[in-house]
């Protein structure tokens, strides 16, 4: 039953996840930078360092008493994550959000999960016990569902593209694909992050903090991640020169600005700290997390979409194809979810 729990934990950060873009909607007059440092600060910053001070019982304690090689190795590894974060982005620019979702997002699902048992060296042992099979097929089709869901997704462009009759002039694969290629590479080295980070919530759940220990983790890896996000957005800053947008901003309020990136952050962090409360559930696999976790994002993501219609102007065909990918993801899902249940009782 605690695997079972680990999951919807996992569904519930990724629907989370899967909301925290909904806010920018309603953002007038900022530029990107502008808004995407006013969440990061939210998402990466502020909550980590408050979520833990309120969760984690005695904090410097801990903090005073656990091992620095893990928190710098984290902090190091959630800064390549923000890189992976900022790669994905400029990705988008030239060959859409649903080939780069599908490219990076399905990279980043199997080396972020495999790498950390890997490196480890206890991949092997754990491939050869019980429940491993689902596994390894849980993780492999959720791979292939998100890659059809990537297909289905730049269907759908076309579509839309027809419907207007214009196509998209900055498409470009041979500039796209190795931003693609380093997104997916560069964010599976947050599964890591969190792996190395784990003596870190070990100390913290000696003081207490019991399936919240993964908390005090957060506070490296997504400050690292922070601080490269930040060095990008202020040089756009001063390159666009946007710096004064945090404070004037051209008759538009402010106010619903500073509130819609605050949203953005708290969702986006969301998935961080359901992510921990299942993760310290899923027993002998908890390897696996980070793939359950990718593809659910994957998959709540596009019920999102066809919930929010995004998908209306698709073609029969495209739905069709964006059908079979949520059934392989949902296939995916169970078979995680029984492999690490039968791990957890083997």
């Amino acid at each position: 039953m605690e695997v079972v729990n680990g999951v919807l934990f996992h569904a519930i950060g990724a629907s989370s996840a899967s909301l925290c873009y909904t806010p920018e909607k309603k953002v007038k007059g900022w530029s990107w930078q502008t808004y995407w440092l006013a969440q990061a600060f939210v998402c990466w910053l502020l909550l980590p360092l408050l979520v833990a001070v309120i969760t984690i019982p005695d904090l410097m304690l801990v903090l005073k008493e656990a091992p620095t090689g893990p928190m710098w190795q984290s902090y190091l590894l959630g800064m390549g994550y923000g890189v992976g974060g900022t790669a994905f982005g400029m990705a988008i620019r030239y060959v859409g959000f649903s080939l780069t979702y599908a490219i990076a997002v399905g990279i980043s699902c199997v080396l972020g999960t495999l790498l950390p048992p890997f490196i480890s060296g206890e991949l092997g042992h754990i491939l050869s016990g019980n429940g491993a099979g689902y596994l390894m097929s849980g993780v492999g089709l959720g791979a292939a569902g998100i890659a059809v869901c990537g297909l289905a997704g730049r269907s759908k462009e076309k579509d839309i593209e027809k419907a207007v009759q214009q196509s998209s002039s900055s498409f470009s694969l041979s500039k796209g694909l190795p931003l693609c290629l380093m997104a997916g590479v560069l964010s599976a080295l947050y599964g890591y992050a969190l792996s190395v980070g784990q003596p870190i919530a070990d100390v913290a759940a000696l003081h207490g903090a019991g399936n919240l220990q993964g908390n005090v983790i957060y506070i490296f890896a997504n400050s690292g991640a922070f601080v490269t996000t930040a060095l990008y957005c202020i040089y756009l800053h001063r390159k666009h020169k946007t710096i004064g947008e945090y404070s004037s901003n051209q008759g538009h309020s402010l106010t619903t600005n500073y509130l819609m990136a605050a949203i953005t952050g708290l969702l986006w962090y969301g998935q961080f700290f359901f992510y921990g409360l299942g993760h310290t559930r899923m027993g002998k696999f908890a390897f696996s997390s980070w793939a359950i976790h990718m593809i659910l994002l994957v998959l709540l993501s596009t019920v999102t979409g066809l919930l929010l219609k995004e998908w209306k102007q698709s073609s029969a065909k495209t739905i069709r194809l964006l059908s079979v990918a949520i059934m392989i993801l949902i296939v995916a899902v169970l078979l995680l979810t029984e492999g690490n249940r039968i791990g957890a009782t083997g």
